[in-house]
């Protein structure tokens, strides 16, 4: 059983970092790329930041400003995300998840997911 968790959310002010992890577990990762999405209540969830197991990084246009940073520890099998100089409008629930092959942006083809952590962000 595949099991995805994240770790590393919670109440920053604006300005500040924070740096989230997610170990997945339950089958091997090999091929697979592993990637962070976030949702705001009443708004579609929207893609972030990904990378494949060979090391392609892929991020959303924000990310792409150089305030995120995605990276991965294959043998850990575990994601991680480094949030730079974040807005109060990074406020978001982060969710983890994995697909095997290429990463890709559409939430829709991912094919596990975890259970989400809470990022405030105060102003």
């Amino acid at each position: 059983q595949v099991q995805l968790v994240e770790s590393g959310g919670g109440l920053v002010q604006a300005g500040g970092s924070l740096r989230l992890s997610c170990a997945a577990s339950g089958r091997s990762f090999s091929n697979y790329a592993m990637g962070w999405f976030r949702q705001v209540p009443g708004k579609q969830r929207e893609f972030v930041a990904a990378m494949s197991w060979t090391g392609g990084k892929t991020y959303s246009t924000d990310a792409a400003k150089g305030r995120f940073t995605i990276s991965r520890d294959n043998a850990k099998n575990t994601v991680y995300l480094q949030m730079n100089s974040l807005k109060p409008e990074d406020t978001a629930v982060y969710y983890c998840a994995v697909r095997a092959g290429v990463a890709v942006v559409h939430g829709s083809h991912w094919d596990y997911w975890g259970q989400g952590t809470q990022v405030t962000v105060s102003s």
